[in-house]
């Protein structure tokens, strides 16, 4: 009886091993190929295979086809993505999810191969990644040691599992249970579905049955049903993340569920045709790399066979989730954060959503600034109405920017990237602060209508030489990290200094006219306190360029 509890204990301690290896080497995977990762929202574009290659790329890297596609149930409620566009991302991660497949089949390689065997080389793998991390300073080479780690405890946990499942092999449970599963393709699914959303993870539940089948207890009908129902199951965590959001959220999900179903449908029915017919393959014992050729097989086939037909997929999505339409996010509404929580799965994406929301402040910043500046020289009160506009979508997204990125940073991050995340807490307040900047030149250009007041012929252009200036640095600076960096922090300083000399110039010849009596008093407090708040402007833009400076 002791010796039975063991086993059970040695096999939970193998599951744990491998789910938490397979954790960590997908970490360090993201940290190692974040940079290419923070390239995916860029190069989405309406070619569905560019997106199933994607979709396929970034599962392959983070290990889980349930948060690829909870990121982009994230992104398709924000009005990121399309559903069609979302389509052939799903459609690539189906594909991706195979790689984990791959990966186990080689860990249960037969006894009769011991030194090919990755078990084997395990414990050397661990080693030399916890001698990488303890003793080396290079966070790149750190993020290699934990890769090495985690896919050697991945390894040692399926050899856990295996060694552990093998004395109990032989027990009539487990035959009979394959078989009933085996004949039954409804059941074989249902076991599939269950076990994969409690797990949360079409991976680890590949994993456990490739384990088993390594054994040698699992018949090939058994694992092609229960293989079916894994892939359903791993539309659980996109149904459950979903939920609450909105109507074209919930129907990024049902896409998933749709395919996978489709799939489950087709081939289950295939299955059992073929089953009926040659019972020696029904009972034929399968082993783990015949699962995986059956897994890659499935998701390549069903991509093939549904590829034309991404848009009936999306209005079959429409039926099921019934509703007002919300696909499109309406831009009166200035939605504060393009990319929700959800892109907290992973930690790359994560970052680039921190780094494009920053990017969309300072381009609000900017086009506030320029309104400004427009109010002053043509009186619009529409341009003062867009600053005011500008100046509270800011203020707001200030607020919401903040706490997302010390979420972000309590992430597993690189040193360069918690340093990057960092520099965005900084670049967020500068940015706020040039708003503040373009909401007190609106002000002014308000007083200036409300009174009738109009500058100089000269102080209109000492005006337009210093507002093209700042506006000139300020822009370069939140465009920097986009273009050659160096060039950009060279250029925004030279025009900061250009724009403290000019506002002293201005500053003294404007108090010469006031005191000549060529300006009104009440122009010239608007005058001064405007080119003031540009003089200020630009000191924001060069601090903005310092913290990109910081990480070349």
């Amino acid at each position: 009886m002791i010796e039975k509890i063991s086993y059970l204990f040695g096999f939970v301690g193998g599951l744990g091993m491998f789910l938490y290896g397979m954790h960590i080497m997908a970490d360090g995977m993201q940290k190692t190929a974040g940079g290419k990762m923070q390239h995916f929202l860029s190069k989405i574009t309406d070619n569905r295979v560019t997106a199933i290659m994607l979709g396929a790329l970034i599962t392959a890297i983070i290990q889980s086809s349930g948060a690829t596609t909870v990121m982009v149930v994230g992104f398709v409620s924000a009005g990121v993505l399309t559903l069609v566009q979302a389509v052939g991302v799903i459609m690539g991660a189906n594909i991706g999810t195979t790689i984990t497949a791959w990966v186990v089949s080689i860990g249960t390689i037969g006894e009769s191969m011991e030194l090919l065997k990755p078990g084997f080389y395990a414990p050397v793998l661990i080693g030399i990644g916890a001698g990488l991390i303890i003793f080396t300073k290079s966070d790149k080479k750190k993020t290699i040691g934990e890769i090495l780690i985690g896919l050697g405890m991945l390894f040692m946990g399926l050899d856990l599992m295996a060694g552990n499942i093998k004395p109990f092999t032989t027990l009539p449970i487990f035959s009979e249970a394959f078989r009933v599963l085996g004949g039954n393709p409804i059941l074989g699914i249902i076991v599939g579905i269950v076990v994969t959303a409690l797990m949360q993870s079409s991976s680890a539940s590949v994993g456990i049955l490739q384990t088993l089948a390594f054994n040698g207890v699992v018949t090939t009908s058994a694992a092609i049903y229960i293989t079916l129902g894994q892939n359903i199951g791993s539309c659980v965590t996109a149904i459950i993340s979903s939920m609450g959001s909105s109507r074209t959220a919930k129907r990024a999900a049902a896409i998933h569920l749709l395919f996978n179903a489709i799939g489950a449908i087709v081939f289950g029915i295939l299955g059992f045709v073929v089953f009926s017919i040659n019972t020696n393959l029904a009972n034929h014992t399968i082993n783990a790399v015949e699962i995986s050729l059956f897994h890659t097989l499935f998701n390549f086939t069903m991509t093939s066979l549904l590829f034309p037909f991404a848009n009936l997929l999306v209005k079959l999505s429409g039926m099921i989730v019934i509703g007002k339409n919300d696909e499109v996010v309406e831009e009166a509404k200035e939605p504060v954060l393009q990319l929700d929580e959800r892109v907290l799965l992973s930690p790359a994406f994560a970052v680039q959503t921190a780094n494009n929301e920053v990017a969309r402040m300072g381009n609000i910043a900017l086009k506030s600034l320029k309104a400004a500046i427009s109010a002053i020289n043509t009186k619009s009160i529409d341009d003062i109405e867009t600053v005011a506009k500008c100046e509270k979508t800011l203020d707001d997204m200030q607020e919401a920017l903040t706490k997302f990125l010390i979420k972000v940073d309590n992430l597993s991050l690189s040193e360069s990237q918690k340093k990057h995340i960092n520099n965005l807490f900084n670049m967020v307040t500068d940015i706020e602060r040039v708003g503040d900047h373009a909401d007190n030149i609106s002000e002014n250009a308000k007083y200036m209508i409300d009174n009738n007041l109009e500058f100089s012929d000269l102080g209109k252009e000492d005006l337009a030489e210093i507002s093209k200036d700042s506006i000139e640095a300020f822009e370069i600076a939140i465009n920097a990290s986009a273009g050659d960096a160096l060039r950009a922090v060279r250029k925004v300083n030279k025009l900061e200094d250009k724009v403290d000399m000019l506002e002293d110039e201005f500053r003294e010849k404007h108090i010469e006219r006031l005191s000549k009596g060529d300006c009104h008093p009440q122009s010239g407090i608007a005058f001064l306190d405007i080119i003031s708040n540009l003089e200020r402007i630009s000191d924001h833009a060069t601090n903005i360029v310092g913290y990109v400076k910081n990480e070349i």
